[in-house]
């Protein structure tokens, strides 16, 4: 009997019509057979967010050839519960998201709608990882991190991996020629030190663009951060339960008494 084909689905947070999910299907398409839910529109930053209280529409597009594909009116996260419910009708093998354009690493994961539908994945069992490009470009050359793509989902498939696993991947900017590889990292103490910058529209009135610096407070060589210095792509194994455990080993000693 034959091997049954592998499921992937691809959802992203730039929308379906951005170049980079359109590189993640080249990447991931001799891997399996390619499901593709995305937003219909842009909804960068908007990390866990659902939907509630508004209907939702998925609508079946041909842009893709050869690839099931749909587009929805919501948030990454809901892509990845209507993809569920709805057009697979049960789990993938496993769940690819991106190939955002721009950096989600350090506490960008927190914001992130790439991550977020990746992590939606994860909480439902399935294997799951998010890719970036450090590249803003609308027209970035993609050739890199699609390699990197199609060999980190390569070996997902191939791994027995717990259920829930999820992976953060950035990859640099850099030629291939001086691309140094895939290092397992950690997520660095890192954040953007923000402010937001007060203008005037046409009519007088006040309106507010959110502004900011990057500061890495980490002088660690095995985080994120540094690994993207450094031309490595890097990869932090993430996790949704949020407990921090030693603090609650220090509290049940500490405020037993209440």
């Amino acid at each position: 009997m034959a091997k049954q084909e592998r499921v992937i689905l691809v959802t992203n947070d730039d929308g379906i019509t951005a170049p980079g999910i359109r590189a993640l299907i080249e990447a991931v398409k001799p891997l399996g057979k390619v499901v593709v839910v995305a937003p219909d529109s842009p909804q960068s930053g908007k990390g866990h967010a659902i939907t509630i209280g508004v209907p939702l529409r998925l609508n079946q597009v041909d842009i893709f050839e050869g690839i099931e594909a749909w587009q929805c009116s919501g948030t990454p996260v809901d892509c990845v519960k209507l993809a569920r419910d709805k057009i697979l009708h049960g789990k993938p093998d496993i769940c690819v998201s991106g190939i955002n354009h721009g950096a989600n690493h350090s506490i960008n994961v927190i914001y992130s709608g790439t991550m977020s539908a990746a992590m939606e994945a994860a909480i439902e069992g399935i294997p799951s990882v998010g890719f970036s490009f450090l590249e803003y470009s609308y027209d970035a050359d993609f050739s890199l991190p699609k390699k990197v793509a199609h060999e980190v989902t390569k070996r997902m498939l191939a791994s027995d991996l717990p259920a829930g696993t999820l992976f953060n991947v950035n990859i640099p900017i850099v030629s291939e020629k001086d691309y140094k590889g895939l290092k397992i990292s950690r997520q660095a103490d890192a954040k953007w030190v923000e402010e937001f910058d007060e203008r005037r529209d046409p009519h007088g009135k006040k309106y507010y663009w959110l502004t900011g610096e990057f500061k890495n407070r980490d002088n660690g060589q095995d985080t994120d951060v540094w690994a993207l210095e450094n031309n490595y792509a890097s990869l932090v194994p993430v996790q949704f339960d949020l407990t921090n455990y030693s603090l609650k080993k220090k509290l049940e000693e500490d405020w037993k008494d209440l």
